[in-house]
């Protein structure tokens, strides 16, 4: 195995996945990568989340350590790998982003953004504030913070969170993968949730109509320590 290019630990985990037409996606999957589907249909998911103890080639830089993110992605298949594509990440972070674009090819964007986390005896809640386009875009989610449990394999909890895998297409065109090893994640039952987000300034006009649209599935998961290794060339050992 490698040695990793990022290690952190992911928590508060939204994941918020619409269903959407086959044709928006496919022209995004890169080379060699088809669009998996669960009983013929496709997906995207907002996932929101925080970043923090975050260290580069094992050196955790200083005011680089925690953030929050929020990315648009749908889901794909290399053969037996499953993993994801991303559409449109953010991040508070210019460095951040730069490194991204340049190392991994990803379509990473930088915003002003802020996230909160309360925890209760009973409560867990964690809210996201981000202004892009001339507007401010919130998610807030509430949970019974004692309801947590590991997803069985074929629910779709796990069909949604559970990728090892990223794809995406470097500056020269050529289809690029990286690994991602985290331990499978528990999720909270759901009590309150406030999506006030403009896709279509995000994301492009293509996907206005999620704005009128109700998530199929909604997860929130408390994340754990993560792994992410260097990008590799698709086919390469």
């Amino acid at each position: 195995m490698p040695r990793p290019f990022l290690s952190a630990r992911w928590k508060n985990l939204l994941n918020l996945t619409y269903e959407v037409p086959p044709e928006l996606l496919e022209p995004h999957c890169p080379d060699g990568v088809e669009l998996e589907r669960s009983e013929g249909r496709s997906f995207v998911s907002l996932v929101a989340f925080d970043f923090t103890d975050t260290r580069v080639l094992g050196v955790p830089w200083p005011g680089y350590r925690a953030f929050p993110e929020v990315n648009l992605r749908f889901y794909v298949r290399h053969g037996n790998d499953r993993g994801v594509v991303f559409l449109r990440e953010f991040v508070p972070k210019r460095a951040v982003a730069w490194i991204a674009r340049a190392l991994y090819g990803e379509p990473y964007v930088r915003a002003p953004m802020v996230s909160e986390q309360r925890l209760t005896a009973e409560k867990l809640s964690f809210g996201l504030r981000m202004d892009h386009g001339g507007r401010t875009h919130e998610l807030r989610v509430t949970a019974d913070s004692h309801s947590t449990h590991v997803p069985p394999e074929d629910s779709p909890e796990h069909f949604f969170k559970e990728h090892s895998w990223g794809f995406g297409t470097d500056r020269l065109g050529r289809t690029r993968r990286y690994r991602v090893d985290h331990p499978r994640w528990a999720v909270y039952d759901i009590e309150s949730l406030t999506v006030d987000i403009d896709f279509e300034t995000l994301y492009g006009e293509q996907w206005a109509f999620l704005d009128d649209a109700d998530p199929i599935h909604r997860i929130f998961a408390g994340g754990s320590d993560v792994t992410v290794y260097p990008s590799k060339p698709l086919d390469a050992r």
